[in-house]
């Protein structure tokens, strides 16, 4: 359904893409993961036509989307949906005149999207809020109706930008249950975020955006398998010892390891008095957030912090 093969896009002397390769097969989600400012909203905007790219080739359900014909354009708009970062409602009318106008746009009417926007309402838990002015909303409830705007012409290709920012717990499941659904009918889902653990809860397929390129692709479980370790952690009454092989951090005590159950047993036995001031010991399955690590040297919130 997507093809991306070198994308490439600058502004000015900073290389944001750097030939970046991406396949999304249908019925695939494909959790695009990168830290804040790694690309992702880039790479969504080029092939949603919302920015030109400096190189490389897009093709949408086997139409070139960067060197697009008039009817092409038309084409491809009408099967690719997209909800960017930044939310897109008109604030001074209702929850379903915004429906109605978004799903006219592309090309939705009268029964038939009377119908969409009541499975849409139920899926997202907006129902009762039809009638709501959308800019009376809570966030949470904002980025629902931002997500039901995108699926609105059931398209076969959709692009979902950190769509879970600033949403509850609630809204975030609700969000999170619909991509898989939507999914499960066929369409080929890109879901660009620094919320790791939302691509473990998709199950999604995993493709790590750093540096201007996809340095690591594949399914949830191989990526996990190739680069993720377990990790144990001992937790300090006051500031931890040094211990070799362990990572001093505050009052914690971490190592990375195959076998973080031995590893935590010969750590304790040599402590000694220290152990007196141990609170509390966690062993932490692998994961991808471990695997991210490996992968890139650093973690998505160190980096996003440092933003």
């Amino acid at each position: 359904m997507l093809v991306i093969e070198g994308l490439r896009k600058s502004y000015g002397k900073l290389e944001v893409l750097r030939g970046v390769d991406l396949h999304v097969a249908p019925g695939e989600i494909c959790g695009l993961v990168g830290a804040n400012g790694a690309g992702k909203t880039t790479l969504v905007s080029i092939v949603t036509g919302l920015r030109d790219a400096d190189g490389g080739r897009v093709r949408v359900a086997g139409r070139d989307a960067l060197h697009t014909r008039k009817g092409d354009r038309h084409a491809i708009r009408a099967i690719v949906g997209c909800a960017p970062q930044e939310l897109g409602l008109y604030p001074t009318v209702s929850v379903r005149a915004n429906l109605e106008f978004f799903g006219r746009w592309n090309g939705v009417h009268g029964r038939h999207l009377s119908r969409r926007i009541d499975e849409l309402a139920e899926a997202l838990d907006l129902a009762e809020l039809l009638g709501r002015r959308a800019g009376d909303l809570s966030g949470g409830q904002k980025r629902r109706l931002h997500t039901a705007l995108a699926m609105l012409h059931a398209p076969r290709l959709l692009f979902l930008d950190e769509p879970t920012v600033g949403a509850d717990v609630v809204a975030r499941m609700r969000l999170l249950q619909a991509v898989k659904r939507t999914a499960a009918d066929g369409c080929a889902v890109v879901y660009a975020t620094h919320y790791l653990a939302e691509i473990e809860t998709l199950g999604a397929s995993v493709a790590v955006l750093d540096g201007g390129r996809i340095c690591e692709r594949g399914t949830l479980e191989q990526v996990v398998s190739r680069h993720g370790q377990s990790r144990a952690e001992l937790e300090f009454n006051g500031e931890a010892p040094i211990l070799e092989g362990w990572q001093r951090i505050g009052n914690r005590l971490v190592a990375m390891t195959a076998d973080p159950a031995s590893a935590t047993a010969a750590a304790i036995s040599k402590l000694n008095g220290e152990a007196q001031r141990l609170r509390n010991v966690r062993i932490v399955p692998a994961s991808l957030e471990s695997a991210y690590l490996q992968i890139t040297g650093h973690s998505v919130e160190d980096t996003n912090a440092a933003a």
